[in-house]
């Protein structure tokens, strides 16, 4: 079968994507991935046919744009959606054209991210399968809030009723502009209501999040989707990282990957005092830190597989990223969470509850004193042993295989649907 396959966001939602083509292709199948330019190096290290579609998410992220004003802002929910809704609003038209160019003749359409709305509607147009792909949790459940909102915000038993509240926004953000692509790009009637039936595939380890006992047959928590399966890759790290890391203790990890607009200054001032004279790698992702103002205990690197880098550390202190949580999880590492935006806050409060990391760090409103607590607890005997017993549970799966299995089982379904005239996607118009 051939897939195309749509996301668009930061890195974090390309990745897992890039991955999933990938084990499709070895699985026999064709594959082709469309997301943000600056996020395709995974795709093309990995050998999958891919194209970029409009747009800049690096450029929204930084200061003063529209998901970097959330950022630096602790934004809620209703500014996180506005946020995301403004990125996509602006290159959709662009988006259902390049989509609909690159699906023609194939067997299903994998949806995620901000292109989902798109994706979908491209998949009506040729009526074919639709997939969803998503990072994190979106279908309605009883066992926890909507990924969106800030936990503990909503009482239990309004769980389920979040997630219909947070998605309908979502929804209504995105409606206007996808109706105006649908009926400009591929002459679609105007969609009244929000997708809900289609098909998920969710590349979240159950160790982290366990499939949700309410959820539908055809939502499917898989597992990770990494890059590569065995946590190592053959990777071979500059000559002075290598040197860094084989010069004295096991250092602590920095990055907070895609995050910026926040108070970078402040933040830093802030990780160097709690780390003091300890050895420490800093990523200086999409940040904009200056990195040539750091300390000598600190080594900065660019690119480097976490797969690779995270075994090899001591703690990882991050953003919370679905993408980074799972690694440094997967890596058997505790963490030390600075959320910002989305669903960071979510994996942190995740982390905290399986008692591998700290209460997290606000950092909005950065302390030494809370980065040192949430270190002194990532360094504890106890909190380590949890973390290792944790990553060897998550090495024992196989997501992407798991998700392959799905992705062939539905579209096959979705074909037989459309064998007999029925457009697997046009349920709920």
């Amino acid at each position: 079968m051939k897939f195309t396959v749509a996301t668009y966001g930061t890195e974090g939602d390309t990745r897992p994507l890039a991955a999933l083509c990938r084990a499709l292709m070895d699985a026999g199948h064709g594959a082709h991935l469309l997301a943000d330019a600056g996020t395709l190096h995974a795709a093309r290290a990995l050998g999958v046919p891919c194209a970029p579609l409009a747009g800049d998410i690096r450029q929204a992220l930084s200061p003063g744009e529209a998901l970097g004003a959330v950022v630096g802002k602790r934004g809620g929910a209703q500014a996180t959606v506005k946020a995301l809704a403004a990125v996509a609003n602006a290159n959709t038209g662009a988006w259902m054209r390049e989509i609909k160019a690159a699906a023609d003749g194939s067997d299903a359409i994998i949806v995620s991210a901000l292109a989902a709305y798109v994706g979908l509607s491209v998949a009506e147009y040729w009526r074919i399968p639709a997939i969803g792909a998503s990072m994190i949790p979106l279908t309605p459940t009883r066992e926890f809030a909507s990924s969106f909102l800030r936990p503990g915000i909503a009482p239990g038993f309004l769980n389920r009723a979040s997630h219909t509240f947070v998605n309908g926004m979502i929804w209504r953000a995105f409606r206007r502009a996808t109706n105006a692509a649908r009926a400009d790009v591929c002459a679609l009637p105007p969609r009244r209501r929000n997708w809900t039936d289609q098909p998920m595939l969710y590349g979240v380890s159950r160790a982290l999040l366990p499939q949700p006992a309410d959820w539908p047959e055809h939502a499917l928590v898989c597992g990770q989707w990494p890059m590569s399966i065995g946590g190592e890759t053959d990777w071979t790290p500059p000559d002075a990282l290598a040197a860094f890391l084989e010069g004295g203790e096991v250092p602590i990890y920095v990055g907070f990957g895609s995050m910026a607009g926040f108070d970078r200054e402040r933040l830093m001032r802030a990780v160097i005092e709690a780390i003091g004279g300890r050895r420490a790698l800093f990523y200086p992702g999409w940040s904009g830190v200056d990195a040539s103002a750091l300390p000598s205990n600190f080594c900065v690197v660019g690119d480097t597989p976490h797969a690779w880098l995270f075994p090899r550390v001591s703690l990882v202190m991050h953003h919370g990223g679905a993408g980074t949580t799972h690694s440094a999880t997967r890596a058997g590492k505790p963490s030390v969470v600075v959320p910002f935006a989305g669903d960071q806050p979510f994996w942190a409060e995740r982390l905290r509850r399986l008692g591998i990391a700290a209460a997290p760090v606000d950092g909005n409103a950065p302390e030494a004193a809370a980065f040192a607590r949430a270190i002194d607890f990532a360094s504890q005997q106890a909190t380590r042993e949890r973390a290792e017993a944790l990553g060897a549970e998550m090495r024992k799966e196989n997501g992407l295989r798991t998700a392959v299995a799905a992705v062939e089982r539905w579209a096959a379904a979705g074909q037989e649907l459309r064998a007999v005239g029925i457009c697997p996607v046009t349920a709920g118009t």
